[in-house]
């Protein structure tokens, strides 16, 4: 890990406020309505903190936000970077690294995805319960991305075999069976249609061909994007509890061509926002203690 990095992102971040979140959540494609309703909240753009890239895909703000929702204090990533714009696997996880480094315990990550469950609608959430990693980057060696001036000496310093996060061996569940529990109890609670199930994580930046899709099925995924499993991992190896969702944008029938663009993912988020938006407030009131 660059500790020098995360100190400088640290200083520039309470310099403009200085708090201490119990939650971070990171908002995926079309999801960061979020980030604008919390109270007492101050925003941060990623360009002003060493280490933050600001991320190059529509339906992506690029902004960290401190204040409370719910009653709960949290930090927001508005945005995020992936894999496919050229990021090595430690600057995307590198956001998580700064929220542990702030104080927060817990992970909450959204994202946009397609359906591979042909039981899902489009506009469906769902909470993952297990992931499919197919990024393909495992340990030890860092690839480098495009653009990165680092001198061979500097980049290998930076991005270390102790940069890369430690394989995660306790025996609980990956993802949180009480934050899996909790989305559930709110959902009902506020009428809302909750999947549950396998996201495959996937390089990108294309979308998957239907023989894909087909193959992904075979191999239990539920649903298929192209993030969330790099926080995720990097969040566990730091000791953090991790809850993540999927709003379904479009479900895959392997049988029958379809056309999908990055368009209509950010349209059925927004769609989706709202309600995902409401049963993460639900999940915050009952951490806080706090009638709906």
């Amino acid at each position: 890990m660059d500790q020098p990095l995360l100190n400088k992102a640290l200083a520039a971040i309470q310099r403009k406020h200085v708090f201490q979140p119990q939650v971070a959540l990171i908002l995926g494609s079309g999801l960061g309505e979020l980030a604008e309703g919390l109270d007492h909240g101050r925003q941060i753009p990623y360009a002003d903190i060493p280490g933050f890239h600001p991320p190059g895909v529509s339906g992506h703000a690029g902004t960290l936000a401190l204040g409370y929702l719910s009653g709960v204090p949290v930090v927001v990533f508005s945005g995020r970077c992936h894999r496919y714009e050229g990021y090595t696997t430690a600057q995307v996880q590198f956001p998580v690294r700064v929220a542990w480094a702030l104080g927060a315990e817990t992970l909450l990550a959204t994202n946009a995805a397609g359906g591979l469950n042909p039981r899902f609608l489009a506009g469906d959430l769902m909470v993952i319960d297990s992931h499919i990693n197919l990024l393909w980057e495992r340990g030890g060696r860092v690839a480098r991305s495009a653009g990165d001036n680092q001198s061979e000496a500097e980049f290998n310093a930076n991005h270390s075999v102790d940069s890369v996060p430690r394989p995660f061996q306790r025996h609980e569940p990956f993802y949180s069976p009480n934050w899996i529990a909790r989305a559930h109890r709110c959902a009902v609670r506020c009428g809302l249609r909750l999947q549950q199930g396998t996201y495959v994580a996937t390089l990108g930046p294309t979308y998957e061909t239907r023989a894909e899709y087909k193959m992904f099925r075979e191999i239990g995924g539920d649903a298929a994007g192209m993030s969330t499993a790099p926080e995720a991992i990097v969040a566990r190896s730091l000791g953090m509890e991790v809850a993540a969702f999927s709003v379904i944008t479009n479900v895959a029938s392997p049988d029958t061509p379809h056309s999908t663009d990055h368009g209509e993912v950010v349209d059925w988020a927004h769609r989706a926002g709202p309600r995902l938006a409401s049963l993460i407030k639900s999940m915050l009131n009952e951490v806080a203690g706090q009638p709906d």
